[in-house]
Formats: C-alpha cells, structure tokens, sequence
C-alpha cells in the first residue's frame, strides 16, 4: 500500500498493528485487547482524515498510484472488451485507449486515457498525455460507433495533452478542436466519466457529452495546481493555495453547474476498493445510460449543444 503525505497518521497506525500482530503470533501472547483498540483507533483516525479533505489532497488521491485506470474498468465493467489501434493517418497513441465492448448486454465503445502502473509502463503511455494521433484515434472511433449505433464511454485520466513540440507539429490544438465541434453532434449517446485527473484541453478532447460524472475524489480544470502555482507565484510550493482558488474538486464542478453527478468513492479513494468502485460506477452508468439512450438523436444534441452553450455567468453592459 502506497501512503500519501497526509496519510502518515494511518500508515503509523498500520505499521504498530502489524507488529502487534506479529508479537502475538510469533511469541505466543494475547495481544487481542490491543489489537481490538488499534483497528478501533485506525477505523476512527481512517474516517475523521477522509471526511474533511482539502482540494490539494484531493488532487493527491486523484493521482494515487494504485488508482483504477481505463482499461483495469474495461475489464471490471465490461465484458468482450476489443481494444482497437491507430488513427489510420500517424499510428497508434498509447496514452489513449478505445474499442469495442459489452454493457449488461448492450453493445458499447468505449474510449478513454491510460496511464502506467511503473515506471517502464509510464513511460510507455507517456503518463497519459494524448498526442494529436490520440485524439484522431478517440475520433475515429466515435464515428464507428456512430456508424453502428453504439453508446460511448468516456473515460477521463489525464494531466493534459502533451505538449511537446512533435505534438504541436501535428496538429495538436486542431485535433482537440476537431474531436469537440465532432462530439457536439454525434448522433449516438455520450457518456462522459472523470476517474481521475481532468487537466484542460487533455481532458476536453474526450470530454463532451449528454451526462458528465466524477468521481468524489477528482478534479477538473483548465491547469493543474502546480502549472497554476509556476505562472502566478513562479514556484510550485503554492500548489495547495492555487488548488484552492481554482475550486477544481468534484463538489466545485457540480455547484458550478459543469457537471451532472458526483459518483461515490470507497473510504480512502477508489484505490482502497477497486470492486466496490466498479459496482458503483456500473449502477451509476446503467442509470445514465438508459435515460439518454431514451431520448430521439436530434433531441439528444439539442440538449448537448445546450448543455455547454449555458454554461457560465454572464454581464451584459449597455
């Protein structure tokens, strides 16, 4: 188990019950009482640490290392999942992942971001920032699904784009821009998940659709805390205050009125209980799922097109 920095507390705890447990099982003493005060102690500490978390610490969760990405729901959510490759016009973006499933039934496509679980797998999915091919690739498959009818699902996870300057050579911001005006009218159902970081035009590109959820533990903006922080303070120790005016979280988003529900996390993150999470998620999409499918195409993009039009405030001066 890997411990945040405010999670020291807990990982103390956690280390004394093991060597308690340890004691007791190796030197034969009745360690039971101490051991009952400790997990009563680590259960009080767990839920008192997590119900009052700040939007940096949230932020931190969104990123934990051993958080479910894309394809681990792919394989606890769907069944028949068939990853499919490449974008037809440079080649295949392993930071973004997409192909066909089953859902209850239910033919699906399912699209989203894909970050490393070491070092060698990080790498290789460039830590979840899509190139222009990535973008293309997401599109490509939008318009089978279109083709055949299909539901799509989104899955969100990413620090932004990348934005090296290869990136930028082929046409990153056009590729983005490109997959947005495209979303806004795909005739099929649009279902669209943040199950981790939402970072800007990254998150974006996947990022329009009939229903937007997040998880409790998320965040979406158009800069992370630490980008925020080197711009306005031209140093990264103000990530924590710039997270806090960013009002990036889960909570911010809905009151904002920029996203439809916030999805329920396991106590300590999506990571504590992978299963569980799932099961949520899988009522939770079955939901949506069913009450935009419902809906006439044209009377689903209306509501699309509208849903973004009216987002924000505005003042008109005379």
């Amino acid at each position: 188990m890997v411990y945040l920095d405010f999670e020291k507390p807990l990982e103390e705890l956690q280390e004394r019950l093991t060597r308690i447990k340890e004691i007791g099982t190796t030197e034969g003493v009745d360690v039971s009482k101490t051991v009952e005060d400790l997990e009563s102690k680590l259960i009080a500490t767990r839920q008192k640490l997590y119900s009052n978390l700040s939007r940096w610490q949230k932020v931190q969760l969104s990123r934990h290392p051993e958080r479910p990405y894309t394809l681990q729901y792919a394989k606890m959510l769907f069944e028949n999942f068939t990853e499919l490759h490449g974008d037809r016009q440079v080649g295949d973006d392993k930071a973004m992942v997409g192909g066909f499933a089953s859902f209850n039934g239910r033919s699906v496509v399912i699209i989203g971001h894909q970050k490393g679980t070491d070092t060698k797998s990080r790498q290789y999915r460039n830590f979840g920032m899509a190139n222009p091919e990535g973008y293309r690739k997401a599109l490509r498959l939008m318009k089978m699904a279109e083709k055949f009818n299909k539901p799509v699902i989104c899955f969100i996870d990413t620090p932004g784009a990348f934005p090296g300057l290869e990136a930028e050579e082929r046409g990153q911001a056009e590729a983005i821009a490109r997959n947005l005006f495209e979303m806004s009218k795909l005739r099929v159902p649009i279902l669209c998940i943040i199950i981790g970081e939402g970072a800007s035009g990254g998150a974006l590109g996947i990022g329009i659709g009939d229903r937007i959820l997040m998880l409790e533990n998320t965040w979406y903006s158009v800069i992370s805390p630490e980008s925020c922080s080197s711009i306005l303070w031209r140093s990264w120790e103000f990530k924590e205050r710039a997270a806090e005016q960013l009002q990036l979280t889960a909570e911010d988003m809905l009151r904002f009125g920029l996203i439809d529900e916030i999805v329920k996390e396991p106590l300590g993150g999506a990571h504590q209980n992978p299963l569980q999470m799932a099961a949520t998620l899988k009522q939770v999409i079955e939901k949506h799922l069913s009450e935009i499918s419902s809906l006439e195409p044209t009377e689903r993009i209306k509501k699309r097109i509208h849903k973004f039009a009216s987002m924000g405030e505005f003042q008109y001066k005379s």
